[in-house]
């Protein structure tokens, strides 16, 4: 079973649910909005057998605190990996889901050295193809309305849960999919002003996020872009983003019977899915000693037929 750890560097205090033995490569998993780190409760200790798994709440969020200085993904992919490293995690992959995507990708962009691999879920990356695209669609316009200053606060506040809600129901894909009892325990971590102006400050953020990525920058780090499939989009557009961005070996999956909240509608599938990107993916590029011996295999580069 996880326990609960607090992390603390450089005046934050990040809380996390570790698993596993962390001698092992590890997972650093990261929730996005508006989600806290249970998003993993259902498959924490299924990756716990293979690697030392720590998920996050980011900055603010639940039980961490204390905001860094700003809430650009490079800035947060900094702090959760020092946190990581601070806890012991060596051979670092990361995933995250929806922001935690973002996240994921900037780690993956501009902490390379630090990482064995990343997988993106369930996001677009701010600047990447199809992101202007699909900020012209009427059902992302929460995207504009979360960046005006102040305002989200003031009308969400004391109506986070109704607010949530609708999107939980949105992005679930499948009637049910998403239970009461993580319905609550997100909500409870953005009670907080400060955990509420978080969450949207990451929004405000994507436009410097955006001017950022779109600077293309050769990455040799193994992506995974992974997808749920309720939503009937083509992560075809999503990899040729990240490819034109630079990124230099990326794979692509597609799991079925899933929407948004992937790690709770196919907790199964996604542990497998991480499993065997580790094992047949995160191979160092010609000339590049590997980081653990863990990752000394013989894998096709197309990996997931990406």
């Amino acid at each position: 079973m996880h326990s609960t750890a607090r992390i603390t560097h450089e005046g934050l205090s990040l809380a996390a649910s570790m698993a596993g033995d962390p001698a092992r490569p590890a997972i650093v998993l990261l929730h996005g909005w508006p989600q806290s780190r249970r998003l993993f409760d259902r498959v924490i200790d299924q990756l716990a057998t293979d690697f030392f798994t720590i998920a996050f709440d980011l900055p603010e969020i639940g039980d961490s605190r204390g905001a860094p200085h700003s809430a650009e993904k490079t800035v947060l992919a900094d702090v959760v990996l020092h946190a990581a490293e601070k806890a012991g995690a060596k051979s670092i992959l990361i995933a995250g889901l929806d922001v935690g995507g973002m996240i994921a990708f900037a780690a993956a962009r501009d902490h390379a050295r630090r990482i064995v691999g990343a997988v993106v879920m369930n996001t677009v990356i701010p600047g990447l193809d199809p992101w202007a695209r699909l900020l012209s669609e009427p059902q992302i316009w929460h995207f504009a309305f979360h960046q005006i200053p102040q305002l989200p606060e003031r009308l969400v506040n004391g109506r986070e849960r109704a607010y949530f809600d609708f999107f939980y129901d949105v992005l679930s894909g499948y009637p049910d999919a998403l239970p009461e009892e993580h319905r609550a325990a997100y909500t409870q971590a953005y009670l907080r002003p400060e955990a509420l102006r978080a969450g949207f400050d990451w929004y405000r953020a994507m436009e410097a996020d955006a001017r950022r990525n779109a600077v293309a920058k050769r990455m040799t780090t193994p992506i995974l872009y992974l997808r749920g499939d309720a939503d009937g989009r083509s992560v075809g557009d999503y990899v040729r983003g990240l490819r034109a961005a630079g990124a230099q070996r990326v794979s692509k999956l597609v799991i079925p019977h899933s929407g948004e909240f992937t790690p709770v509608d196919a907790p199964d599938a996604l542990a497998r899915a991480l499993r065997d990107f580790s094992r047949s993916c995160l191979v160092p590029p010609l000339g590049i000693e590997p980081s653990s011996a863990v990752y000394k295999t013989a894998a096709s580069p197309q990996c997931f037929g990406g």
